[in-house]
């Protein structure tokens, strides 16, 4: 846990959380809730985002779901040398949305995106059949909800 995490109270705890519900609520629906004045509220917010606890806030539109509503986390065992090359194959598909190598059993996780479960199914398909690529496991994604970003 960073000195950055562990100089905050329980007030700066439910602040975050709040933030994370409704990154737009107003200060005083935010006072409100937390039983602090607004200026309170927002002092706390500057200081968190002044010490990079607060890295920014995100805007999820309906345009970026309606492009891909079909949303899923690809985890990909990798056969022998190679992870790279693969990590640049998949990133040209126009499914992927990003690729992250990872520790542990899986040595890519791969969020794809796209129209419908039968275009998933096809895309699965051509995945699995990159060279490489040994064994794999999906999950499709049923609600996201944004988390504080960090360094």
């Amino acid at each position: 846990m960073s000195a950055k995490t562990t100089e905050m109270d329980d007030t700066d705890q439910r602040l975050l959380a709040a933030l994370k519900r409704d990154g737009r609520a107003p200060l005083s629906d935010l006072a409100a809730e937390l039983g602090v004045s607004r200026a309170t509220i927002r002092a706390r917010m500057e200081r968190m985002q002044t010490r990079g606890v607060i890295r920014g806030f995100a805007v999820q539109t309906a345009q970026d779901v309606a492009e891909a509503p079909v949303r899923s986390l690809m985890m990909l065992a990798i056969s022998g040398p190679g992870a790279e090359r693969i990590m640049q194959r998949l990133t040209g598909h126009p499914a992927v949305r990003t690729v992250h190598s990872t520790n542990g059993k899986w040595d890519l996780i791969v969020e794809l995106g796209v129209q419908t479960l039968t275009e998933l199914d096809q895309v699965l398909f051509e995945l699995r059949r990159t060279p490489g690529v040994d064994t794999s496991e999906t999950s499709i994604l049923l609600n996201t909800r944004a988390g504080a970003r960090r360094r």
